[in-house]
């Protein structure tokens, strides 16, 4: 989750009557990204409850500040200089299960939880739905920003309802997932300040069943054939084994996870570019390559990490100084391999952006939020 307000520009010190309730100062902001990257904020608050958040971003607005609403900081790359205004930190906590009949359970879960926490409990409760979400970092309250997915499974074929808060009124309100304009990777609320989101409803089985395993991987992984349902701890312990294999589960001792997970998007090509690119990738990689494709809405997705080895990118690939690197394990991260900065970390993610664009004419774009910082 990350949430900038950029309707103030140039640098503006927040202390004195300016500063929040409970605000320090100079923090750096690599402590809370998982990239471990981010100059300092100006001020920042910690925010354990509700209450605490809708205060801070208020007294915010009022003052005409700039604000960074932040969560586990694992989707987000913060700009070396840092952020000259407010930054709050969502931490709240909580979570509830209630049975709505027909063997659905409703789950809320504030902001503030870790998703992974979230997930293994719903699992140990042998509840179904969440469980191909495994190993996702980041908080509760991010995952409708984006419309987290992983291995067939998206938030939005989950997700009930949200509560916000609207900045433009200062008020609280219910927001149904039908009008979050869920796509994929993608809402109304990503790349926006209009409102933040203070917890979300999802709605789960309770017959202790995964959704099916429409992922090819995953299903080789369990062993089953495509379409099949098993038991939720199952489905999420093999996800988690995937995700630990390409570096996607965090770790603080291995760099291969210093990262903001994937960083591009799966490219989605409308059909009437698709045979050019199709036939610029076979000139590439040769006729017997099976190339990646899946539907989409308004053509086809491409697999990124794909794009990305056979542009001449390989596993481990380094940028300029060696500090910044392609992960190891999987192409589509790129990693703070230890002293890098952002600026390292963008000149890699331009080389790789523009080396796929030469190859293959697929422009791919960025996942996380670029804080003060662009490709």
């Amino acid at each position: 989750m990350a949430t900038v307000n950029p309707s103030m520009s140039g640098a503006e010190e927040v202390r004195g009557d300016t500063a929040l309730p409970g605000e320090r100062t100079g923090v750096p902001l690599a402590d809370h990204t998982t990239l471990r990257l981010g100059g300092p904020a100006a001020g920042l608050v910690v925010a354990t409850r509700p209450d605490e958040i809708t205060d801070a971003v208020r007294a915010a607005d009022a003052g005409g500040h700039r604000l960074l609403v932040l969560g586990g900081g694992s989707n987000v790359v913060v700009a070396d200089e840092g952020f000259d205004g407010h930054v709050v930190r969502i931490a709240t906590k909580g979570r509830q299960y209630d049975s709505v009949g027909d063997g659905l359970v409703q789950l809320t879960a504030e902001a503030g939880e870790d998703w992974d926490e979230v997930v293994a409990d719903t699992a140990r409760q042998g509840l179904g739905g969440l469980e191909c979400l495994s190993g996702i970092p980041g908080l509760t309250g991010a995952t409708p920003v984006q419309n987290v997915g992983a291995y067939g499974v998206e938030v939005s074929e989950l997700l009930v309802s949200v509560d916000l808060l609207d900045r433009r009124t200062g008020q609280v309100r219910t927001v149904p997932a039908g009008e979050l304009g869920l796509t994929y990777r993608n809402s109304v609320l990503k790349h926006s300040d209009a409102a933040v989101v203070l917890r979300v409803r999802f709605m789960l089985r309770d017959d202790d069943r995964s959704a099916p395993i429409r992922y090819g991987e995953l299903a080789r992984a369990l062993d089953v054939e495509p379409g099949t349902q098993v038991d939720v701890a199952s489905a999420r312990e093999a996800v988690l084994a995937l995700r630990r294999g390409k570096g996607m589960v965090l770790d603080p001792a291995d760099h291969d996870t210093w990262s903001a997970g994937s960083f591009f998007t799966n490219p989605i090509v409308g059909e009437a570019e698709l045979p050019e690119v199709l036939a610029r990738i076979t000139a590439r990689v040769g006729a017997d390559q099976r190339i990646p494709q899946y539907p989409a809405d308004g053509g086809v997705k491409l697999s990124a990490a794909w794009l990305i080895e056979r542009a001449g990118f390989a596993k481990g690939h380094r940028g300029p100084g060696g500090r910044a690197g392609l992960s190891t394990k999987h192409t589509l991260a790129l990693t703070n391999r230890g002293g890098a900065t952002t600026s390292d970390l963008l000149i890699l993610a331009r080389e790789v952006r523009d080396g796929v664009r030469l190859a293959f004419g697929v422009s791919l774009a960025p996942e996380p939020v670029l804080v003060d910082c662009s490709l």
